[in-house]
């Protein structure tokens, strides 16, 4: 069986199911003869035998079936009546099909079975007169010497001769001293003798024996033992089961485990020793039944797939373009439910490639590309989750003309697209209604179907991304839970309430005690400095609209999601614990911040959080937030100011916060030359670049790496980029505690952490970068890419 192929697999089990069916259909046809379903029935089975043994090219198994067919398509038509002679002859020919089919099974081909014989008798039934084989069973007794000689009689006889001899039994076994001596692994002599000594009374085994006097090897016993094993046929390695009784069951076991976590809870307040041990054997078992269980639900996302060849083959021609489907991971498995959910947004998506994505020949080969074009289906597990990324290496979005249309669409204002993460911009074609294309097609153009794609994945726990490059191509992914029913999940507690975070989610866990470990503020937003990197923080509470509480004693879940890796603040972190997702009524969903609910081990109630909707949220609170902290600031002027200290060279520089508006890093390999200025290519707009230690004449070693750090910079639709070595530290000064500096550049010194550190004159650095920065009049030093 291992060593068949799926499709012949799967063909012997349903042919086998279609045998027995055809097995009591002809013993009920010879009791009604007159019955045209069960004579349409058998002939229906019979057809599909014969048309999967022809695609298979199981050509003699094709021909015996054929014949089959043909006689049965003379007693559907009428054309000849059902008599004994006529079934005996079709069960003759049900056996041929299946020793056929037990000869592919076991030998992976038809082998030698005797098909001619059987073919002769069914072609001669199917020459008898019609008043002949009428007649025949009306016959009486007395008469039956003399209708021994006729052909109906004869065919009976004859083809009860060609039936093939029946097959063992499955507990009749070859003899054990025959097999070894078959093998080659033992003498007849030797085997004789140890039968002679059973004879005479010996109780030891065959094998024993021939051991002990070491007339045979152990392996070779061994081997001869396990072939003797009954072998399991095809037709009883499965069995069919309907889908309703598999969900049923999944929902027992999501019961189940929510009755072990209540149980394994209450055993362990108890403290007993034994209770404690059957508590943890209940649980390994109800985990292994789950596991078994989900097992049966899975099925490869091949399912899916298979139809997609020829929706891109039809889509491509009918575009004149020339598009080449390459498929990897398609034995990934996925929930069914899952599976059925995908179908249509990953239908979509390949659509959408292949109208919007992938050029047309002529305008590839002009891009210096080949003519064909290459759509990638990928599939893998990452995280617990499946990742599905429909790819192409078309032209990639025109992330100006989605900006453009975001713009005209009222989705966006225009002075909010010069500081938008590309990312971001590129996210707009999931919006209702959005579309770029220049005409309405029979494909797209109405800007339905993104924002469908969006929506159903979202409804499974899912999320969807875009990520594009100009002239390379775009991948669209997909990031789908495994299963809809039961996750591992980590209990949180945020303002004297309980919430669920799924474990898939969280890549680490910090406690902040306010010494060690502290949260900081940068433009009133709070960040964590997790190695050397700050890390944006979401307070649970805040964005959940509880009571805030303090920095100090909490935690810091580090959570990904969107690609985007952020901080929750929670209170405290209880346990981990498999948790079974309820659905959400309406009301639930329309916040969207839940994925769904949960009974916890104590029996409340608990709510899933959503955690890409609290990352996509969390970005537009931050932006509220900083616009209210600087409103503040302006109306009390004074003060402490915060300030970004930097390191150049062996200097350290400090730039005040308020006029940062981004931290970046860009590949070295980015950094262009414009004239003799370095610029870099940064969301559809070329930045100019200022290195503040030629600025400032702090000449030292180039510092390593592949990245350089910069402090981005934007007003007014503009935008610049002061070059440092690296980031140090968020800090705190008041604006009374510094000294003047004479230094071009600098407009003071302060001692900043216990260390002198200069204060950069913003205004100077952006203008070494941009002389026209300040001016009203927009010149071609900042143009759209």
């Amino acid at each position: 069986m291992e060593d068949l192929g799926e499709i012949v697999g799967e063909f012997l089990m349903e042919s086998h199911e279609n045998l027995d069916q055809i097995d009591r259909d002809l013993v009920s046809l010879e009791q009604e003869p007159g019955s045209r379903d069960l004579i349409s029935r058998i002939f229906r089975a019979i057809h599909t035998i014969k048309g999967t043994s022809g695609f298979l090219a199981f050509s003699r198994l094709e021909k015996l079936a054929h014949a089959g067919e043909s006689l049965l398509s003379r007693l559907r038509d009428g054309v000849q009546p059902v008599t004994p002679e006529t079934i005996t002859v079709l069960l003759v020919c049900i056996d041929g099909v299946r020793s056929i089919l037990a000869s592919i099974e076991e030998n992976g081909s038809e082998a030698e079975v005797d098909i001619e014989s059987m073919i002769v008798r069914i072609k001669a039934q199917m020459d008898v007169p019609a008043d002949a084989s009428a007649a025949a069973p009306a016959a009486d007794a007395p008469a039956a010497p003399a209708a021994e000689s006729e052909a109906p009689v004869s065919v009976e006889q004859e083809a009860e001769a060609a039936r093939p001899a029946p097959e063992p039994v499955a507990d009749q076994r070859q003899p054990l001293g025959q097999m070894l001596v078959d093998a080659g692994a033992a003498q007849p002599s030797d085997v004789a003798s140890a039968l002679q000594q059973q004879i005479e009374g010996d109780e030891r085994k065959l094998g024993t024996i021939l051991l002990d006097e070491g007339k045979t090897q152990p392996a070779a016993v061994n081997e001869a033992l396990q072939s003797q094993a009954p072998k399991r046929s095809i037709a009883d390695s499965a069995i069919r089961v309907d889908v309703d009784l598999l969900d049923t069951l999944m929902n027992m076991v999501g019961e189940l485990v929510l009755a072990r976590n209540q149980l394994v809870r209450g055993v362990m307040e108890i403290g007993d020793t034994t209770l404690v041990r059957s508590a943890q054997r209940l649980g390994m078992i109800t985990s292994e039944l789950q596991e078994g269980i989900m097992k049966t639900r899975m099925q490869p996302i091949e399912h899916i797939w298979s139809k997609l060849p020829r929706v891109v083959r039809d889509l491509s021609n009918s575009l004149g373009k020339q598009v080449a489907l390459v498929m990897e991971g398609k034995e990934t498995e996925l929930d069914r439910s899952l599976l059925e959910a995908v179908k249509d947004p990953l239908t979509h998506l390949v659509r959408n490639a292949v109208d919007h994505g992938i050029e047309e020949p002529d305008r590839r080969i002009a891009s210096g590309k080949e003519p064909e074009g290459t759509l990638t289906l990928r599939a893998y597990h990452e995280g617990g989750h499946v990742a599905v990324e429909v790819a192409d290496n078309g032209a990639g979005l025109n992330v100006e003309r989605i900006a453009q249309k975001a713009v005209e669409n009222g989705l966006l204002r225009p002075e909010q697209i010069p500081n938008m993460d590309k990312r971001d911009i590129m996210a707009m074609v999931f919006q209702p209604g959005f579309s770029t294309a220049a005409k309405v097609t029979n494909v797209s153009g109405r800007g339905v179907g993104m924002d469908v794609v969006k929506t159903n994945i979202e409804n499974i726990g899912g999320a969807v991304s875009v990520d594009s490059t100009p002239g390379e191509g775009t991948v669209w992914r997909l990031t789908i839970p495994l299963t809809l029913a039961i996750i591992q999940a980590l209990t949180v507690d945020c303002a004297d309430q309980r919430y669920v975070v799924p474990q898939v989610a969280v890549l680490e866990l910090v406690f902040i005690d306010g010494n060690t470990t502290k949260v900081e503020y940068a433009s009133g937003a709070p960040v964590y400095r997790l190695r050397g990197k700050l890390l944006p923080l979401v307070r649970l509470d805040r964005a959940l609209g509880l009571e805030v509480g303090g920095d100090q004693g909490v935690y810091i879940m580090v959570l990904q999601a969107d690609g985007r890796r952020f901080g929750l603040v929670v209170d405290r972190v209880l346990n981990t614990e498999e948790v079974v997702v309820k659905a959400l009524n309406t009301r639930f969903k329309d916040i969207g911040l839940y994925a769904g609910a949960t009974i916890l081990g104590d029996g409340k109630v608990g709510l899933i959080l959503d955690v890409s909707s609290l990352a996509r949220r969390s970005h537009l609170a931050v932006d509220s937030e900083r616009e209210t902290v600087a409103d503040k600031r302006g109306q009390q002027g004074g003060g402490t100011e915060r300030l970004l200290v930097t390191a150049v060279g062996e200097r350290r520089v400090a730039i005040p916060l308020d006029t940062v508006t981004r931290l970046e890093e860009f590949p070295r390999d980015r950094i262009e030359h414009a004239g003799s200025r370095e610029v870099v290519q940064y969301r559809g707009q070329i930045l100019p670049l200022v290195r503040l230690s030629h600025l400032l004449g702090a000449y030292g070693e180039e510092s390593e790496g592949d990245t350089v750090s910069v402090v981005v910079y934007s007003e007014g639709g503009k935008s610049v980029a002061l070059v440092v070595d690296r980031i140090v530290d968020i800090a705190e000064n008041s604006t009374t505690a510094r000294r003047d500096a004479e230094e071009d550049g600098l407009v003071g010194t302060a001692v900043i952490q216990q260390r002198v550190t200069e204060l950069l004159d913003v205004r100077r650095a952006i203008l070494a970068a941009d002389p026209n920065f300040y001016s009203d009049s927009m010149d071609d030093m900042l143009v759209e890419a």
